[in-house]
């Protein structure tokens, strides 16, 4: 069974081409336990603190980075700002790209988690939030929820994207395939290139990373959840191997954390 290292934040590293990966603060519509996905929520005032100590916990690591990614939601946006705000690198350049997004969750976004466990039970809910392919059912075409829809998403297909990739839902198998696109075509030559990289992003996106960066199962994935607001940092061998990893920050208010991301749904 997987389970995540901790280190304590007061830990001092001295790191060339790393990553850290960075959930975003809490949105509004976590604060309100909704299904959020490609809806874009600002952060809570409870989020803007999670992000400016994400910040300073990674300025008491000795963290520097060399460039900064995060979806196209403000809420990743907003954490990614204030974080760097707070180590001191306002000027660094951060590329925002969709295949960071949050997973599209459907039909469900909008919607309360538990309402929806109280409606369609806890086994089918676990199956839409936490199978690896299975997703929930789709917003139609017509739909404000659906990307084609939003102005932000329909520039881009001016620029060139093609409107078939943008989902009506998503599973994590989906979610999976678009990260690791990004991750393999401008990551992974940063990493290579020793330079040191932030990803501000979401709860899915980021565990789809964690798949390919741990190697952990389909089986696995389902019981993993991640804090908003907690620095993990990884560092690399030869071959871009995983040489460490672990969350920066005190244990048990990690601890505390990742088990209020597991009981949002339950009743």
């Amino acid at each position: 069974m997987w389970s995540p290292t901790v280190w304590p934040s007061t830990t001092i590293l001295t790191v060339t081409g790393s990553l850290v990966l960075l959930r975003h603060g809490q949105s509004t519509w976590n604060a309100l336990n909704l299904f959020t996905g490609w809806h874009d929520v600002p952060l809570s005032p409870n989020g803007i603190t999670e992000a400016r100590q994400a910040g300073l916990t990674m300025r008491h690591a000795g963290l520097h980075f060399d460039a900064g990614h995060t979806s196209l939601l403000s809420r990743a946006i907003e954490t990614s700002r204030l974080a760097l705000h707070e180590l001191g690198q306002d000027d660094l350049v951060v590329r925002r790209d969709w295949r960071l997004n949050e997973r599209h969750y459907g039909s469900l976004q909008g919607l309360n988690k538990k309402a929806i466990v109280e409606l369609h039970g806890n086994e089918q809910t676990k199956l839409w939030r936490r199978s690896f392919d299975i997703a929930p059912p789709p917003v139609e075409k017509s739909s404000a929820e659906h990307p084609a829809n939003d102005p932000l998403y329909v520039e881009l297909i001016r620029q060139g994207l093609d409107p078939g990739v943008l989902p009506a839902t998503e599973c994590l198998r989906d979610v999976l395939a678009r990260v690791n696109s990004f991750f393999e075509e401008i990551v992974a030559p940063q990493l290579d290139a020793d330079l040191n990289v932030l990803i501000t992003a979401h709860g899915n996106s980021l565990r789809a990373l964690l798949m390919q960066l741990e190697h952990i199962s389909k089986q696995e994935i389902a019981e993993i959840n991640i804090p908003t607001g907690v620095p993990r940092l990884y560092t690399f061998g030869p071959l871009r191997q995983v040489s460490s990893v672990t969350y920066l920050g005190d244990p048990k208010a990690i601890a505390a954390a990742t088990r209020g991301v597991a009981q949002q749904a339950s009743l």
